[in-house]
């Protein structure tokens, strides 16, 4: 009977994480194609729209800066203030506006405002998303919950591109990229219906002193023995939060040296993941194949294979993560990545072929491969665990709000650093920044596999963080 019990409880658990995971990544689905789908829109709302290269790059990079960098630190100040839960309503709303506006936009102006408006959602979900299973997720099985939400970014990407292409074959009218953008409008319905069928986190409740909350969210997902030990160690954390007063987080950064320091290696780890060049590839694939001689149509169809690979990576990523540590896989793919520029900036160089039109588009595969297998996913999963939890949420935006804004200017740069320098000089110059980021990593990125978000806090606070970014080894089991 005890064992029929316990096999029914265990259901139970895992039937609720399931729904949170599902509905509240539905925010990284729209994150991804949000950013996706402009690449495909693009091609045809230069005509209508009749974009110059100054205002196509204002289009595309309008969602990034100000829009996700600045929501970034909207999504740090609301995860904090209304809870995990309620960003998640606000970027659902924010997602489902920005949509609309966006697919009956008359110009250049409105086209831009409903950019900016999917930009706050998309830096917002991408601060709040992570936070909110990390938060929620049994220590070992943190590592593939979080990381399931880059791989709803990827899919989010990937149903973008085979969208495109798919209604490009259907619709033949100039206006078909309206129809592109106003499929985000689906999922965007789904994550605010959604959200109002999830609790909030254990630990944004713990720090407002809500333990009896605290506890009940806990026993949804955890055995009884777990969730009791747990409830403990947060409680216990809490409490000493607030015997120290905590609770201002730009205080907090000026009082204690070791979440500074946890702070800038955040930031640190934001800029290098950017500076992969990944979006490079996400927003101008077809404007680039189209470059060397493919069709629209033809490259539309052909970016698809960017999006099928990136999927592909994230799930040999979440993979590998429950069975290697952080750091040697953020190496691993830091070396790819550089790698991976050097062959597209060199396959430039050949003579305009069709061989040379698919050795460029497989140099960007091994870009996105390795990105996405041993980059994007850790990142995002390291960001969601190194800050201490009374500033998790701000200074998880604070991180977020570089990442986007190194994003936005590689973006914007791109167009205009290709026709001065040429495309062979561009991405060998990423190759040369990648070499860069092998080098970060190696000196400041943590190892925190194997531990508690509490444990993690400790060692930070107990020796400024350097047991941890000297990555100490983990313990051999979760992820």
């Amino acid at each position: 009977m005890t064992a029929s019990r316990s096999t029914t409880s265990s259901k139970s658990h895992n039937k609720f994480l399931i729904k949170l995971t599902v509905i509240s990544t539905l925010g990284g689905l729209l994150f991804g194609y949000d950013t996706g789908v402009i690449s495909g829109a693009l091609l045809y709302m230069k005509t209508d729209l009749q974009l110059t290269s100054f205002t196509e790059a204002l289009v595309v990079s309008s969602l990034l800066f100000p829009g996700a960098a600045f929501g970034a630190l909207l999504g740090g100040r609301l995860s904090d203030k209304l809870g995990r839960k309620g960003s998640l309503l606000v970027c659902a709303g924010l997602f489902l506006v920005g949509a609309i506006i966006c697919a009956v936009a008359p110009g250049v102006a409105i086209m831009t405002t409903g950019r900016v408006l999917l930009g706050f959602g998309v830096g917002a979900a991408a601060t709040t998303c992570p936070l909110y299973l990390a938060e929620m997720a049994p220590a070992d099985r943190r590592g593939r919950m979080v990381t399931i939400n880059e791989l709803m970014i990827v899919t989010g990407q990937f149903l973008a591109f085979a969208m495109n292409a798919l209604l490009d074959g259907l619709i033949k009218d100039p206006h078909v990229w309206r129809w592109m953008l106003a499929v985000a409008i689906v999922p965007a319905v789904a994550l605010f219906v959604g959200m109002f069928f999830l609790p909030d986190s254990p630990r944004w409740y713990a720090v407002r002193g809500r333990l009896e909350d605290t506890k009940r969210v806990l026993e949804l997902s955890r055995e009884p023995a777990e969730a009791a030990e747990e409830y403990h160690v947060i409680a216990e954390h809490a409490k000493r939060d607030l015997a120290e007063d905590k609770g201002a987080a730009v205080r907090d950064l000026r009082a204690f040296p070791w979440m500074r320091r946890i702070l800038w290696i955040g930031c640190g780890l934001a800029t290098v993941q950017q500076a992969t060049g990944i979006n490079t590839v996400n927003y101008y694939a077809p404007t680039i194949l189209e470059s060397t001689g493919l069709g629209a149509s033809a490259s539309l169809i052909l970016t698809i294979t960017v999006g099928a690979v990136a999927i592909i990576g994230t799930i040999l990523g979440i993979v590998l993560l429950g069975h290697f540590n952080r750091r040697p896989l953020l190496l691993t793919g830091f070396t790819g990545v550089a790698a991976g520029h050097a062959v597209l900036g060199l396959s430039f160089l050949l003579p305009e072929s069709d061989g040379r039109s698919y050795l460029i588009l497989a140099a960007m595969l091994i870009v996105v491969f390795f990105v996405q297998t041993f980059i994007g996913t850790l990142v995002w999963l390291l960001l969601s665990e190194i800050f201490p939890m009374t500033i998790r949420g701000f200074a998880m935006g604070i991180a977020v709000f570089v990442l986007w804004t190194v994003n936005a200017a590689i973006s914007f740069a791109f167009p205009p650093l290709v026709a001065a320098l040429g495309a062979s000089a561009t991405f060998g110059l990423f190759a040369v920044v990648n070499v860069g980021s092998i080098l970060f990593v190696q000196r400041f990125a943590p190892e925190t596999r194997g531990r508690s978000l509490e444990e993690l806090e400790d060692q930070f606070r107990e020796g400024d963080g350097k047991q941890v970014v000297r990555g100490a080894p983990a313990a051999a089991h979760g992820s």
